[in-house]
């Protein structure tokens, strides 16, 4: 059944404790504030980017994209502006992309709250569910994104390895086997001090989709989350996932999109 909670009243729940509050994922992750921007800056493996902004007008908003530029620019470090419907500017967007960003697929954020979602979904028959927690486990993760998705994912294994190693508490990770053959994987990003766990990958090779794996890694995970305190999933859904968590219970509550700036293409960084 769908949340309780009004779609609006999550959203804005949602940008206090996971945009403008944001907190550091990991020990060489810093998040600041400067002026009416959030970013974070991690290592070059890591995820660099705005988070969140809160621009009285588009003055401030110039201002702002040239200062992150420079701030990443001179690290030589390619960065991401998570950039949602609801920002303001209404512009942002093609303001982003005259400097010099490129925008990445649109995705739906969803969520749902954990007691009001049925977890009633079964792992299929040959089928089982077994945790990551080390480096071959974190490898086969990445296999499984690669044969999914079909883009390179060894950014995604030394993110998954340094979570695992570093604050094993913020992460799991899981694969689904047939036999001994991961053949389906996703993660959970847990966030300490929120109402918040993210659903992420999730990723199935093609001959074994369609068997209901995406939804039993669903329901596995979201009832860890509940287990340990999070009471709100969120995820930001393609549109082939996207009627799947629908049915399952999860709210869309905005479109996110991903623009990205890549300083050695755009600055002549060498």
């Amino acid at each position: 059944m769908p949340s309780t909670t009004a779609p609006a009243a999550l959203l804005t729940l949602y940008d206090r404790e996971m945009r403008r509050d944001a907190r550091p994922e990991g020990p060489d992750d810093a998040v600041e504030r400067v002026g009416k921007v959030v970013r974070r800056t991690a290592p070059a493996h890591g995820w660099n980017g705005v988070v969140w902004s809160g621009f009285a007008s588009a003055e401030e908003a110039e201002a702002a994209i040239a200062d992150q530029i420079a701030h990443y620019t001179s690290r030589r470090l390619p960065f991401e502006w998570k950039l949602y419907a609801h920002d303001e500017p209404a512009d942002l967007g093609s303001r982003l992309l005259a400097a010099g960003f490129t925008p990445g697929p649109d995705e739906t954020l969803m969520a749902a709250e954990t007691d009001a979602l049925a977890l009633t979904t079964t792992v299929p028959d040959g089928i089982r569910v077994v945790p990551v927690t080390d480096g071959a486990g974190a490898g086969q993760v990445a296999e499984v994104h690669e044969r999914a998705f079909g883009d390179d994912a060894s950014r995604l294994r030394r993110q998954l390895l340094d979570a695992l190693t570093t604050t094993p508490d913020t992460v799991v990770a899981v694969l689904a086997l047939a036999g001994d053959v991961p053949v389906s994987a996703a993660r959970m990003e847990l966030t300490p001090g929120t109402s918040f766990a993210g659903l992420w990958g999730g990723g199935t090779v093609p001959e074994w989709r369609g068997r209901g794996i995406y939804r039993a890694l669903i329901t596995h995970r979201a009832r860890i989350a509940a287990a340990r305190g999070y009471r709100i999933l969120h995820v930001d859904a393609s549109s082939l996932s996207r009627p799947i968590l629908r049915r399952m219970g999860f709210t869309p509550l905005t479109v996110t999109t991903p623009y990205v700036y890549e300083p050695a293409r755009w600055a002549g960084a060498s």
